[in-house]
């Protein structure tokens, strides 16, 4: 329970449906200056404070859990040193992988709970022989089964989505209905532990990675130099706003070279990308080595129609149907066959399309 509007009308409905609840709050990072510096959202104080007054009100005991070290250690380090390697990482599908889940699991089994349920709009599905899937919330526009791909079926077996065949207008209203405390709050459109800002994410690493970053050259297509900046890790793939370069036309990051430290800029047609190489890939049931699959590479993506072959070594090669554009190392390809989520991988690289495409409108890139 993160003290937010979801995972307290999810506490709410299966209190409501006869289960016996034990609410759960896990302390994962301190905000220095609290609401003052633009973090009231997750994991502040007040959040946990509202998911206890959510307990109170229902009927349900609630306990904190600190796992501030671990969620250092599993999510904040590798998201710093991401971007220091001039990846673009994506630390929620982290988190969940590696700290919510994980920890939520041990403390129900500590408990003797049958199962685990979150506030995420996602749905567990049985195939014919009645083996658990990972399918899209229902609600297209807060679907979070991007974030959640690499979950066991181990886990899918327990788990419980309480929100996933509801809008989250539905879900909203059924809050302030029930006068659920912090029904009222808006939503968390950053990170959680970065918080808001234009300058958020370089602030944040900048202050983790003291004597990793230096400056280096932006460069055209070229190759000539045409500016300079202070790291890469304020650039990703697909970039437009703030590269700090005029070419006398839109100016796209197009290239992230981390052992030079050199940004390479171009036109958009240079962002189409054919095929991507994942590592860490995670399948959830044994699946051909071959397979088609709807490809997404982040998670505002619609998705792209590719084939996937998977290698042995937890590595596998995907190749697009058609161009995708601002492919990006260190974000997730996530595969779906309709509402069912196959699985998924880092980008560990991407190949660029030998042929050009039209120029893309701007608000496709990442950035």
């Amino acid at each position: 329970m993160s003290g937010g509007v979801d995972s307290s009308v999810a506490a709410l409905r299966l209190h409501r449906a006869g289960y016996e609840v034990v609410g759960v709050t896990l302390h994962l990072w301190d905000y220095p200056g609290g609401a003052a510096d633009g973090h009231a959202r997750c994991c502040a104080p007040e959040d946990r404070y509202d998911a206890a007054r959510v307990a109170d009100l229902v009927g349900f005991p609630h306990y904190t859990f600190d796992r501030r070290e671990l969620f250092l250690r599993a999510v904040v380090a590798p998201f710093v040193d991401a971007y220091v390697a001039g990846e673009t990482p994506s630390p929620c599908t982290a988190c969940n992988r590696g700290v919510k889940l994980a920890e939520l699991f041990a403390i129900a089994d500590r408990l003797g709970a049958a199962h685990v349920a979150t506030g995420h709009y996602a749905r567990v599905e049985r195939d014919a022989v009645g083996r658990p899937w990972l399918h899209r919330g229902a609600d297209r526009a807060k679907d979070q089964s991007y974030f959640l791909y690499a979950t066991q079926p181990a886990q899918l077996e327990r788990l419980l989505f309480p929100l996933g065949a509801s809008t989250k207008g539905d879900v909203r209203a059924e809050a302030v209905v029930a006068a659920l405390p912090g029904a009222g709050k808006g939503e968390s459109q950053e990170l959680c532990f970065v918080g808001a800002g234009a300058h958020a994410y370089t602030s944040f690493v900048e202050g983790r990675a003291a004597g990793r970053l230096r400056p280096g050259r932006i460069v055209d297509e070229a190759g000539r130099e045409v500016g300079t900046h202070a790291g890469i890790h304020r650039f990703t793939i697909g970039q437009r706003k703030g590269v700090g370069v005029a070419l006398g036309e839109a100016a796209f990051v197009t290239d992230v070279e981390a052992d030079t430290a050199t940004v390479r800029v171009g036109r958009g047609d240079l962002l189409a990308f054919r095929e991507a190489h994942l590592d860490d890939v995670f399948v959830p049931h044994d699946a051909a080595d071959t397979f088609a699959a709807e490809v997404r590479v982040r998670n505002q993506h619609a998705g792209t129609r590719a084939r996937v072959v998977v290698a042995r070594e937890g590595t596998a090669r995907v190749t697009f149907d058609e161009p995708v554009r601002a492919v990006a190392r260190g974000q997730v390809a996530v595969f779906h066959d309709g509402d069912r989520v196959l699985g998924g991988g880092r980008i560990a690289r991407a190949v660029r399309d030998t042929v050009p495409v039209e120029r893309a409108d701007a608000r496709d890139a990442i950035g």
